[in-house]
């Protein structure tokens, strides 16, 4: 009659247990992998990350552009098939807005502003959104591309902001495991 008890606190533990784990799941993230276009040879990756506030991360990594400052969007299509990248169409813009500075208040969901590349080819940026979602709805990342461009975006001039040719371009793909950040880029 002992064993009863004993087996049913054994239970009750291993589903304790497994309620703790479930909470500590990893935030929903998904990933691009930048690869070159129009001639250029830039690479690099973005991993966006849900965060529990509902904001969304944006973590980019660029190697082999021109140092300067770059146009840096998220378009409307998941497809870099054209050698231009003109394949991932316009600015991904659910919300409606003009093209402008991702801190202004009304802007392209797309709009992430410039990146800033150094002297050794390579730059970083993050930044969040309230405006995106790694999860599936209207201003969802997934199947969208990230598009690396050849000039600065002025952030006025309408609808591209005058950045120029599209050097790097990576579709966006959803990452189930959670681990986007520690995808080496070649």
């Amino acid at each position: 009659m002992q064993r009863f008890p004993l087996a049913a606190l054994g239970l009750s533990a291993a589903l304790l247990g497994a309620g703790a784990c479930a909470s500590s799941k990893p935030d929903p993230t998904a990933l691009a992998i930048i690869e070159p276009k129009s001639g250029s040879s830039v690479s690099g990756k973005v991993v966006f990350t849900q965060l529990p506030s509902g904001e969304t991360r944006i973590e980019a990594t660029i190697q082999n552009a021109t140092p300067g400052k770059h146009g840096f969007h998220l378009h409307e299509k998941g497809d870099c098939s054209a050698a231009d990248a003109t394949s991932a169409g316009g600015h991904f813009n659910a919300a409606g807005n003009p093209h402008a500075a991702p801190e202004d208040a009304k802007h392209h969901n797309g709009d992430f502003g410039n990146i800033e590349i150094g002297a050794d080819g390579k730059g970083t940026m993050t930044m969040t959104s309230n405006m995106l979602t790694v999860l599936p709805g209207p201003n969802s990342v997934v199947g969208k591309a990230v598009i690396f461009h050849d000039k600065e975006d002025d952030l006025k001039t309408q609808p591209t902001g005058n950045a120029g040719a599209r050097f790097g371009c990576g579709v966006v793909n959803e990452t189930p495991t959670g681990n986007a950040s520690q995808i080496k880029v070649r």
